[in-house]
């Protein structure tokens, strides 16, 4: 994938072009494990949201492969990997003042997650 550069970024939100890849990756995690999030703090690129660094969620679903932004913003290849749809409590996100049935899902890479010990 080459790097984006903003001559033809406008033709790739025009098209709908997607970061979906089919390649044959083994999936690191699967649905119903409890994962953490690294606490990575990158001075490049990265889609890992700082609220959720080193904080525990379940993998409720999974998203398909894709190219890996961190790596692909920086024209260092797509990297394939997994996304999974991964559920975070607002406890464990802001505290616990908030209720215990409030959830948050974000789709998370692989390479953002390890299982939680």
């Amino acid at each position: 994938m080459p790097t984006l550069t903003p001559v033809i970024v406008f033709g790739l939100i025009a098209t709908g072009a997607s970061a979906r890849l089919d390649e044959g990756v083994a999936p690191k995690f699967s649905i119903g494990d409890t994962v953490e999030m690294k606490n990575i703090n990158p001075v490049t690129h990265t889609c890992l949201p700082r609220y959720v660094r080193g904080k525990k969620g379940i993998v409720e679903r999974d998203r398909g492969v894709f190219a890996f932004p961190d790596t692909a913003a920086h024209g260092q290849g797509h990297k394939a990997q997994y996304v999974n749809s991964t559920k975070f409590s607002f406890r464990e996100l802001w505290g616990e003042d908030h209720a215990e049935n409030m959830f948050l899902f974000i789709d998370m890479f692989d390479d953002y997650m390890r299982l939680a010990t």
